[in-house]
């Protein structure tokens, strides 16, 4: 996200030729959020942080949900002692049927032991056992099956790298298939062939020879167990046994194992615990910190889990000791199952997801500052819900960050899914900034994520750009949101020569008028269509501003909207002049006019227009993977997602490609056939 030494010229040239009248005290807000980063930073307590992370990754790290409700219970009385108020327990149904959005929650679990052991041919005594749930808990997929009481016995079938369609097609009728793929994405071609379970062998780090991935889907049709999915066995083991595993099966005209696991499904809850600062007005505005519990590792999340907790804490000491006066919105924090959770609680709290001006979400690492890798970026908001966070979150972080000794490198980043920064969607409306970094060593998902490898140094950080962002939110007045518009003038300079670096970068590689005429074509609608987006980031402002003076501020914010778009207009006629000096370069005669190549998908989809059913993403959880027709589910970020985004019930679907393109950039996914496909099945209608 770095401009070029030109274009950074280019863009200081451009500002020092406007007279800008300032819409605000400007360097005071700045002075204030120095003055606000500095006084949290003295307060957030590193022992607190720690403290709390460790105890949720102890109980967290079995993955059962006796154990989660345990996590919360014992978060609740964490914020308790903190000094939040409200605090409650909420318990949304692990049924297995019932959907908030299109996720549909899974059923309750839990496991008391599980073990896997090789019986025949006599193994080296270090690798009889492959896996104990007792001993490592991630020896055991999560939402496995039980055996019978008295075990399995069985053989283990190497399918190495095969997929779920040749997988499907095999005759693996009570064995245990072992497999270097990740076996959720195989569970229902496990199912169709017949098997027992599966022995994971996959990993996202095979340097970490005697971890283990951590398996944490089990759904036939998607991520969690349902009530429509099959009971089968999952273990998880390491690279160095998956080695001397698949040497037995080469050595030996078969390999029998012995399986024993006593696990259950039932119908329960998926518990999530949140707190509040209250602020001072009764309007009922507020800002809302999230972030998931509920997953094995420390860094994913009890670090994100710490962070919450200390910042509101430090808030809170802070107003009580008076050092802070109280913020005008309550600071609402949610540690919660990640994305079930989440959708239960925007599903069942509309009103109050309406009063919320903007968020955090907190799933990320808290690695070692000596490793490449582990410092922060903060990833925006999708294009379509351009916002004023995406321009505090950055100044947050410079302030913190580019003031410390040593200063401490951080980015920013585009948006992003995976996880629950999604809600700045349309159809839920609240902005959000989120944090991601590294562990330094690869340990995603895996045992080797413990709590000795979080570095307190980094928590501290997190911690406490998250309360400066939350309490500048919930303090935000008419002066901030002016100040917000201006930093977001800046950005949108920024932005705009981006699209213009990357569409020139994109017009050199031209060798004939049409494909120079193309490339301007898409050249100029990029660098329109980022304009564009930043000035809704801009305008989005005058929501942080009393009903009655959002005419006044959006008056106020116009004459920074009227310089980016000039600005535009420059970076447009600039492009429009490396076009003709390309033209000259490649000998072509006349003026090169834009043109477009004639999309044959457009057609039909301009007759098309598409309001959807329901918030958040399409997961398909309730769709068995037969009947797709081959359509992948619009449930993580690409192309699918973001065409849902852009869908208001308003625009064509030929618009909704454009956009998603320039968001994207170009793709031949067949949007027309996907959207009748969704029609069909009934996640969205179409506009008659």
């Amino acid at each position: 996200m770095d401009m070029t030494v030109p274009n950074r010229l280019w863009l200081l040239l451009f500002a020092a030729l406007l007279v800008i009248e300032s819409p605000g005290p400007l360097a005071a807000s700045d002075r204030k959020l120095d003055e606000l980063v500095d006084r949290i930073s003295s307060e957030v307590r590193t022992d607190e942080l720690m403290t709390v992370m460790r105890e949720t990754w102890e109980t967290d790290r079995w993955f059962t949900f006796p154990k989660f409700e345990e996590t919360a219970r014992n978060l609740s009385r964490t914020m308790e002692d903190a000094g939040l108020r409200q605090i409650e327990i909420v318990n949304p149904p692990a049924d297995g049927k019932t959907q908030f959005g299109y996720w549909t929650m899974p059923l309750a679990w839990d496991a008391k032991q599980a073990r896997l052991e090789i019986i025949d041919p006599k193994p080296d005594p270090k690798f009889r056992v492959l896996a104990d749930f007792q001993e490592t808990p991630t020896s055991l997929g999560m939402w496995s099956g039980p055996t019978p009481p008295g075990g399995l016995t069985t053989e283990v079938v190497d399918v190495a790298d095969a997929g779920a369609e040749a997988i499907a097609k095999m005759d693996l009728q009570g064995k245990l298939v072992l497999t270097s793929k990740n076996p959720a994405g195989l569970k229902w071609a496990l199912v169709k062939a017949g098997a027992a379970g599966a022995i994971n062998a996959f990993t996202e780090n095979k340097d970490l020879e005697d971890d283990r991935q951590w398996i944490n889907a089990w759904g036939d049709a998607g991520w969690g167990f349902t009530k429509s999915s099959t009971a089968l066995l999952g273990f998880s083991i390491t690279p160095r046994q998956s080695a001397y595993l698949r040497s037995l099966l080469k050595d030996h005209e078969k390999v029998v194992v012995r399986a024993v696991v006593n696990s259950i499904y039932y119908a329960g809850n998926y518990p999530y615990v949140m707190g509040v600062v209250p602020g001072s007005d009764e309007d009922g505005e507020e800002v809302l910190t999230m972030g998931h519990m509920a997953e094995q590792g420390a860094n994913d999340n009890a670090t994100g889990v710490a962070a919450m907790v200390e910042a509101l804490a430090a808030i809170h000491r802070l107003i009580e000791d008076g050092k802070l006066p109280r913020p005008k919105r309550t600071i609402r924090m949610i540690v919660l199952g990640e994305l079930y959770g989440t959708m239960h609680y925007i599903t069942q709290n509309p009103e109050r997801m309406k009063r919320t001006v903007g968020a955090m979400c907190l799933d990320t690492p808290a690695g070692p500052y000596e490793l490449a890798g582990t410092e922060y970026t903060f990833h925006m908001n999708p294009d379509v819900a351009r916002s004023y966070t995406d321009s505090l979150i950055v100044r947050v972080a410079g302030s913190y960050f580019e003031r410390m000794k040593p200063e401490r490198a951080w980015h920013w980043g585009p948006y992003m899914t995976g996880t629950d920064n999604f809600l700045g969607e349309p159809e839920i409306g609240v902005p959000t900034a989120w944090p991601y970094s590294g562990t330094g060593v690869e340990s995603h998902h895996n045992s080797a994520d413990t709590a000795d490898t979080v570095d307190e140094r980094s928590l501290k950080d997190l911690a406490v750009v998250t309360a400066a962002y939350l309490y500048t939110l919930a303090s935000a007045g008419e002066d901030e949101a002016l100040w917000l518009a201006d930093v977001g003038l800046t950005r949108g300079y920024e932005g705009v020569l981006d699209s213009y670096e990357s569409a020139l970068k994109d017009l050199s590689k031209s060798a004939a008028k049409d494909q120079l005429a193309e490339k301007l074509d898409r050249g100029l609608r990029l660098i329109e269509y980022q304009a564009g987006r930043e000035r809704q980031a801009i305008e989005s402002v005058e929501r942080l501003v009393a009903a009655n003076r959002k005419a006044a501020v959006r008056e106020m914010a116009a004459p920074l909207v009227a310089h980016l778009m000039d600005f535009s207009d420059q970076q447009q006629k600039r492009f429009r002049a490396a076009a003709e000096r390309i033209g000259l370069d490649l000998e072509i005669s006349g003026v090169v006019e834009p043109a477009r190549t004639a999309d044959s998908r457009l057609a039909e989809a301009k007759n098309i227009v598409v309001r959807r059913k329901r918030p958040g993403t399409i997961t398909f959880d309730d769709l068995p993977v037969a009947d797709r027709e081959g359509y992948p589910a619009a449930a993580w970020w690409g192309p699918p997602v973001s065409a849902l985004f852009w869908c208001d019930g308003k625009r064509n679907l030929a618009e909704v490609i454009e956009l998603t393109e320039l968001e994207l950039g170009p793709t031949d996914f067949d949007f027309a056939g996907y959207f009748r496909f969704l029609e069909k099945k009934g996640y969205v209608e179409f506009v008659k």
